[in-house]
């Protein structure tokens, strides 16, 4: 595939001197993996090469690669460029619905208070009425996209034809905003942060999604893929389980200071004061959490399916997706969540 590079290593014996290669045993496999400027324990056991030692063992290097959007990352998977990459449940929808083989595995986030709309504090924006006409940034296809529809038209019964949606990535919001090219903009941490020090949220995702469904940022993997390589999707989620089961147990203890910390800012940039706080603002579930029906488990019953099933119906309605999928079922996979958190 175009997302797995093999080298070669060299073979000796008392006898003979050949060159081979196995995916198995004595080679490594390069892995190109896919993540987003996101805050939290996926991030920091990345930068802290947590996943650099259980993978190697398991025959894998991993290659990680920073995309700026939701749309990058589920282009890659698409045609084949990685096979595993961090979306947003919007994201995922779409990407399914439009036939992206793949499945969810992973419960980063709860999004919750850490996506929000702010607005300029000179806009002359104070209530939602007021929004009609301005400019707002937003990254396409994404859960903050996918909550500013659901704001304007489900919650204030607003036409979003009415306000002028920009297609911005983190980076270009924070740049716009500064330049005052945009009077507001629904976005995540760390570009959150930044607006937040001159900006007031008109309001958030806890609110939005009270009025329709939750939104969360996974994990996904290439289905043949994951099916063709189980030591590595082994070796990776128990590194991810025992890294939210860490943070469950020490998380409170971060400081602006913690090599924890001070990781995911080198990922990602921004200040370790603001990394903190953005982490405050998500909820962060175990490995056994997500086995479950409140997550990945139970089939169609499942919270992911179900989000995902309402995050396309809604998709479709905003003509951001053709059509919905009678089933999201087979988009989502607690078994490797399960089987860490027997693992740990």
């Amino acid at each position: 595939m175009k997302n797995i590079f093999l080298k070669t290593v060299l073979c000796t014996s008392a006898t003979v001197a050949t060159l081979a290669w196995s995916t198995h045993a004595a080679a490594q496999e390069e892995v190109t993996v896919g993540y987003q400027q996101i805050v939290g324990p996926y991030v920091s056991a990345i930068a802290m090469k947590k996943f650099d030692e259980p993978l190697k063992a398991a025959g894998y290097t991993v290659k990680w690669r920073q995309f700026s959007s939701a749309g990058d990352i589920s282009s890659a998977l698409a045609s084949g460029g990685i096979p595993i990459g961090v979306l947003g449940s919007t994201g995922i929808a779409a990407a399914a619905t439009r036939g992206v083989n793949m499945q969810l595995f992973w419960i980063l986030d709860n999004i919750g208070h850490s996506e929000a709309l702010v607005v300029r504090k000179e806009s002359g924006i104070s209530k939602p009425e007021d929004l009609k006409g301005k400019r707002i940034g937003v990254p396409f296809v994404s859960t903050s996209h996918f909550h500013l529809l659901v704001a304007l038209s489900k919650v204030w019964k607003m036409n979003p034809r009415d306000v002028r949606i920009l297609n911005m990535q983190p980076p270009q919001i924070v740049a716009a905003w500064q330049r005052g090219d945009i009077d507001a903009a629904y976005v995540w941490p760390p570009a959150l942060t930044t607006l937040l020090k001159d900006g007031t949220v008109l309001t958030d995702s806890e609110e939005v999604g009270k009025a329709s469904v939750p939104t969360f940022d996974g994990i996904v993997v290439d289905k043949n893929w994951a099916q063709k390589n189980p030591k590595f999707m082994q070796a990776y989620t128990k590194v991810l389980a025992q890294a939210y089961d860490d943070y469950k147990q020490h998380g409170a203890q971060w400081q602006q200071d913690s090599p924890e910390v001070k990781g995911i800012t080198q990922m990602i940039g921004g200040e370790p004061k603001d990394i903190l706080e953005a982490m405050k603002m998500l909820v962060f579930p175990t490995a056994a959490e997500m086995a479950s029906n409140t997550w990945l488990g139970g089939g169609a019953d499942s919270g992911a399916v179900k989000a995902l099933t309402e995050s396309a119906a809604f998709l479709k309605e905003q003509k951001q997706i053709d059509s919905v999928l009678p089933d999201y079922s087979g988009f989502v996979n607690g078994s490797w969540a399960e089987q860490a958190a027997g693992q740990k």
